[in-house]
């Protein structure tokens, strides 16, 4: 049976990450079957800096195009990549039918301090944007029958902003902003946030960027506070610091030996990032983004806790 959908229910969507390695893959497509059971809205592929996993990444979105009814987002960075490069791999993105893109600039090389982008380099998101527009465009006027399936399947273009500022572009939450709304006048059409940890952080980066004229929909990001580890390590990856009385409660979350027990911290850092969810859509976010880091219990179990398991009833 079709899905029955109501207009009124927050979204629901999630990120997936490519498995790097073979070996990885069955449990990787296993998240990913149980993920897209829940019927999210859509779920955004990750394509790793510089396009390192560029093959894998296009094999799944192809998979969930031709599988399930689950709308694919295609992530594209173009950190240290030339225009013609980054329209070629755009082109073959919308030869294999997505249609769907969360447009970012991407990480610097790590090992090189003193980098900076060629200067026929797509140099921003905002760049980006307008050049995934112009690839379309472009791909319109050259053949009818491509024209009208835009038509009939307009092209989506996601951006990432920060609602707190981003720790690694040195960027505070009024910058932040602003460059929401240049993106908004590049041709983004919706906008997904950073995970937060404080609901504050959403509603107040709302408030500002609605004073400043972004009307695009502002998605709230959230990761669940499950495992203390793995939040010190997205902190280590993004900058972004998860409460330090939070990380004090999960750590004291020990068994009788002394050692960390997982049940316990996935219970309660189930209860926090609960309450951040429905705080943030009682505040009126239009859904919530998932980031998963491919564990499907914690995003799903976050859903049963929000209520948003079963919305729409097959």
């Amino acid at each position: 049976m079709v899905a029955e959908v109501h207009p009124h229910r927050p979204t629901v969507s999630f990120e997936l990450m490519p498995p790097r390695r073979p070996d990885a893959a069955p449990n990787f497509w296993e998240t990913a079957q149980r993920l897209v059971a829940a019927r999210p809205d859509f779920v955004s592929v990750t394509y790793g800096a510089a396009g390192g996993d560029r093959a894998t990444s296009r094999e799944v979105l192809a998979t969930l195009l031709r599988g399930t009814p689950v709308l694919p987002v295609a992530h594209l960075t173009c950190v240290g990549a030339s225009r013609e490069d980054v329209s070629e791999v755009i082109d073959e993105f919308l030869d294999a039918g997505v249609r769907s893109f969360l447009a970012l600039r991407g990480d610097p090389p790590r090992d090189e301090p003193d980098w900076r982008p060629a200067d026929d380099d797509v140099r921003s998101s905002i760049d980006l944007v307008r050049l995934l527009r112009q690839v379309d465009e472009r791909r319109c006027a050259a053949d009818a029958s491509t024209a009208l399936r835009s038509a009939a399947r307009p092209l989506t273009i996601a951006v990432a902003t920060f609602p707190d500022g981003n720790p690694g572009a040195g960027t505070t939450r009024e910058q932040e902003v602003r460059r929401l709304l240049e993106k908004q006048e590049a041709g983004a059409s919706f906008a997904i946030t950073q995970f937060f940890y404080r609901a504050e952080s959403y509603t107040g980066f709302v408030e500002s960027a609605r004073s400043a004229g972004v009307t695009i929909p502002i998605l709230a990001g959230i990761l669940p506070a499950t495992e203390a580890r793995r939040l010190r390590r997205v902190e280590e990856l993004t900058g972004v610091a998860a409460p330090a009385g939070l990380l004090r409660e999960l750590d004291r979350l020990t068994g009788p030996g002394g050692d960390v027990d997982p049940e316990a911290q996935h219970e309660r850092g189930l209860q926090y990032s609960t309450t951040l969810a429905r705080d943030v859509l009682d505040a009126g976010a239009p859904g919530v983004h998932v980031y998963t880091f491919n564990k499907h219990r914690p995003a799903l179990d976050l859903l049963e806790r929000v209520g948003l398991t079963g919305r729409a009833a097959a």
